[in-house]
């Protein structure tokens, strides 16, 4: 049985077809995350940092919205606007997932919003 997972701590799209992340047995999905600020749902003005930083933090309350936290992240990917951008994206998100989960990275035409970064992680929600 599927589970989907929605809080109202983060921005959604408005009648977006797709939940912020869906619970198959002890695995969560989590969909893709950019930098977009609760408060304003537009994206976190500062570069690729100040907006993985967002990305990440909104996975972050996600993920607590569950129960887990970063170190329960099993996979992630990671999709940047510029590949020149993966030594700053690098730097926030190894301050986050210290448990260095399997990880992509790539390089992509565009993203939702003009977003620079967007991120997306597998989860054990396993004891």
């Amino acid at each position: 049985m599927l589970k989907t997972v929605n809080t109202d701590k983060i921005p959604s799209i408005p009648n977006a077809p797709f939940s912020q992340g869906v619970i198959a047995g002890e695995m969560l999905f989590l969909s893709g995350q950019v930098g977009t600020d609760p408060a304003s749902g537009k994206l976190v003005d500062g570069g690729v940092q100040a907006q993985a930083e967002q990305a990440i933090r909104n996975i972050g309350v996600i993920l607590e919205s569950c129960g887990v936290s970063y170190e329960s992240v099993v996979k992630a990917t990671c999709f940047l606007s510029d590949i020149g951008d993966f030594g700053p994206f690098n730097d926030v998100y190894s301050r986050y997932f210290t448990g260095k989960p399997a990880r992509s990275c790539f390089a992509v035409k565009d993203l939702p919003m003009g977003a620079l970064v967007e991120v997306e992680v597998i989860v054990s929600l396993g004891k």
